[in-house]
């Protein structure tokens, strides 16, 4: 099930939620929505299953304009945040809710829909669980619960807005790994929103950025990433380092020194922003060349990593360098020390572009 979203437009008085939405959901793909708080990653999801009415705009699956179409009529599958699980009700009976609620000429016999949740709860490795109580459950076993209920009823499409954003970090990342293999055991078209860029690179299989209420890119989750499109997408996806300068020579000056541009960066003069991640940074005590000159304020290892805290010499500006522990070591780096600061990438934008907080 394809699903294209056109110029969708809504607004909550005065704040627009969402301002000319444009996207293509492919068949069978897991599609992330992320961004920010606030940025209209839920609000899209929820005018895609038909829980709010965009102002204006179409929602098409396969094709067909389902923009008036009821929730019931768009048969899609609804994972909250918080479950939803009723509390009056058993595992079991949870899964087979929507099934029971089904018109009479649509209903299974009790003995199909028996057959059916114990299937679905095999599906989520819970089976043994289905007599027991939501409140009986830990976090990780009801969010497993709410999506083997969403799936008893065969939605055409699978929407989770925020499925993992109420558990532990290890719970999580646990979750994720099932998630995507129960994904491509089923091959359902899923869209799930999250804020969690780890979570989305790690998931999706397309990645759309949004933020205050409009698209800022859409792309694979490496592309994204190595490939931002904006300044917006270069900071909300991981931490950088960010420089603002002038074109002097083909070179960006800065504050702290001079970072080589790539060709075609900008005409001489031009204002630039500059944008270099912190394992893209060389650290080196040489005295000259391309790079800037900062102070070391402490350096913290990380597993096979280590992070250097680090201060630009004249801006003041903080800076974080990552590299192998194994060459910290090398370096025996001493706090207070000035090393200089060699990008191996940088990301220029013009520099009236600044980034969203």
């Amino acid at each position: 099930m394809s699903i294209r979203v056109e110029h969708i437009n809504k607004r909550f008085g005065d704040f627009v939620a969402l301002n000319d939405v444009t996207l293509d959901v492919p068949d069978g793909k897991l599609t992330a929505l992320l961004g920010p708080s606030g940025c209209g990653k839920t609000t899209l999801l929820r005018v895609i299953a038909g829980l709010e009415q965009s102002d204006s705009g179409r929602i098409l699956f396969n094709g067909e304009d389902s923009s008036n179409a009821h929730v019931r009529e768009r048969n899609v599958g609804f994972v909250f945040q918080h479950y939803a699980l009723f509390r009056h009700m058993t595992v079991f009976e949870n899964v087979a809710f929507g099934l029971r609620v089904k018109p009479r000429r649509e209903r299974l016999s009790d003995s199909e829909i028996r057959a059916k949740v114990t299937r679905l709860l095999e599906l989520v490795h819970l089976d043994w669980l289905g007599h027991r109580y939501p409140a009986q459950l830990s976090g990780g076993q009801r969010q497993r619960i709410a999506l083997a209920r969403a799936l008893a009823v065969e939605p055409r499409v699978l929407l989770l807005d925020e499925p993992f954003g109420a558990l532990d970090a290890k719970v999580r990342k646990d979750l994720r790994r099932w998630l995507r293999d129960l994904h491509h055991q089923l091959g359902l078209t899923s869209i799930f929103v999250t804020h969690d860029q780890e979570e989305a690179l790690e998931l999706a299989d397309q990645v759309v950025l949004i933020n205050k209420g409009a698209i800022e890119q859409v792309g694979e989750p490496a592309q994204v990433y190595s490939q931002p499109a904006t300044p917006f997408v270069q900071s909300f996806l991981g931490h950088s380092n960010f420089f603002e300068g002038r074109v002097v020579s083909g070179a960006l000056q800065v504050e702290d020194g001079g970072l080589a541009l790539p060709a075609g960066s900008g005409d001489e003069g031009a204002r630039l922003s500059a944008y270099v991640r912190p394992h893209e940074f060389q650290v080196t005590r040489e005295t000259s060349g391309p790079g800037v000159e900062a102070k070391v304020a402490r350096a913290l290892e990380l597993g096979a990593l280590a992070r250097i805290e680090l201060v630009g010499v004249r801006s003041g500006r903080p800076f974080e360098a990552e590299i192998p522990k194994r060459e910290l070591a090398k370096l025996a780096l001493v706090p207070g020390e000035t090393v200089r600061l060699v990008p191996d990438a940088l990301r220029v934008f013009p520099a009236q572009e600044v980034a969203a907080e």
